[in-house]
């Protein structure tokens, strides 16, 4: 049966009521029930109400400008610290060791005694073999008296030439004794010298190796000294980067310092900066097969011996300069599935997302190989909210364009 006007309006603003308390979500499965007159209706409440976040509306974003520069490259390697030259501290004499004359862990003296072996049986042989010299030279006092004597005798043929003969050779093998004796002598005299152990360089010396009254050898270690003023960073650099400066390296293998090498920062454990600055000495001769790397060789001042043998750290260095760069902060990069992209603003507001290719990272900000021009802005806060032709209302971020 039809409804006359005044119900059908009375059954649309009950209904109404009750459709908006269940929300838009329903609207369109109740719509179908609706008299024609309600769904005007209904049409015209919807289009008085637009849902926060709707299309057209263009969100805040913060930009950066693509800042072109010259940049440093700078590397870092992981460093092992070694002593300038390592002394192993051995005996050249057997005997036993009597006293230790030097403190463990202090500075030394190239020459200074570190140990002392038992000299006694030493001064023995040295006083036998002057014994043996003295019988020698004796010997050859009387060998060269007989020369003397038979020689004017053989002129006259009031003896035979054969006695002088005889008598000038046993002059000669009592002089070659007298010589081997005076060797003989000396090798006594370096052995009683040798059980004075000496350190063979300035450095520091290691802990003592044996005890007081141990018998030792040639073959016995009994400690180290490390020169380490100055000290050795060797540091492994890849094959790639070998590649990139061999011409350089290798044109200059012959200098103590290789000209216009650069200067090196060494970082340490606690992450503080070594205040003296290093340099690098030489390169390994070959590339380890197993890690793909070469070994470099740096020397750094150390005069109040802070570094020490056996010590990591990092060595940083400016290797080359990229010159004109582009950069921009690394928040603005997006990286997806191995391919990276930036968001860049238009003069008409609008976005373009563009794939890129990117260098090394400078501090907080990323080197842009291609795919951006230096002055365009990108992206860094935001980029989640804008897709590719929508537009933004860019704001300034000046934190993305200080100095690194």
């Amino acid at each position: 049966m039809p409804l006359d006007a005044a119900t059908q309006s009375s059954f649309s603003n009950s209904f109404l009521t009750r459709l908006l308390a269940f929300g838009y979500g329903r609207l369109a499965r109740v719509a179908s029930c609706l008299p024609a007159g309600a769904l005007i209706g209904l049409a015209t409440l919807a289009g008085c109400s637009k849902p926060a976040g709707a299309p057209g509306v263009a969100p805040d974003v913060k930009v950066a400008v693509v800042e072109q520069r010259d940049v440093p490259i700078v590397s870092e390697w992981v460093a092992t610290l070694d002593g300038y030259v390592n002394a192993q501290i051995q005996p050249q004499v057997t005997g036993y060791l009597v006293q230790q004359t030097y403190k463990e862990g202090s500075p030394v003296r190239r020459g200074d005694i570190l140990f002392e072996i038992d000299q006694r049986p030493f001064q023995a042989v040295l006083d036998q073999a002057k014994a043996q010299l003295a019988q020698a030279q004796a010997q050859l006092g009387k060998t060269k008296l007989d020369v003397d004597r038979d020689t004017p005798l053989a002129k006259e043929r009031a003896i035979a030439q054969s006695q002088l003969d005889n008598d000038i050779q046993a002059n000669l093998a009592a002089d070659a004794a007298v010589q081997s004796a005076k060797a003989q002598v000396e090798q006594a005299q370096l052995n009683l010298g040798f059980t004075h152990v000496t350190s063979l360089v300035d450095g520091i010396a290691g802990i003592a190796q044996v005890q007081i009254g141990n018998l030792v050898s040639p073959l016995t270690v009994l400690t180290s000294v490390s020169q380490v003023n100055p000290i050795k960073a060797f540091f492994p650099i890849s094959e790639q980067e070998y590649l990139r400066f061999a011409e350089k390296i290798n044109s200059q293998s012959h200098m103590e310092v290789p000209k216009d090498a650069p200067l090196l920062d060494l970082i340490l454990a606690d992450g503080t900066i070594y205040p003296q600055k290093g340099h690098i000495l030489y390169t390994d001769r070959q590339v380890d097969i197993a890690t793909g790397s070469i070994r470099i060789a740096s020397a750094l001042p150390n005069h109040k011996n802070i570094l020490r043998p056996g010590q990591f750290g990092r060595v940083r260095a400016s290797t080359y300069t990229r010159n004109n760069a582009l950069l921009v902060p690394q928040r603005a990069v997006i990286e997806i599935q191995g391919t990276y992209q930036l968001a860049v603003v238009g003069s008409d507001n609008k976005v373009n997302v563009r794939i890129v290719k990117v260098g090394e990272r400078i501090g907080t900000q990323w080197i842009i190989d291609s795919g951006v021009k230096s002055g365009e802005m990108v992206i860094v806060e935001g980029v989640q909210k804008v897709r590719e032709g929508s537009p933004v209302k860019p704001s300034l971020l000046a934190a993305a364009t200080g100095a690194n």
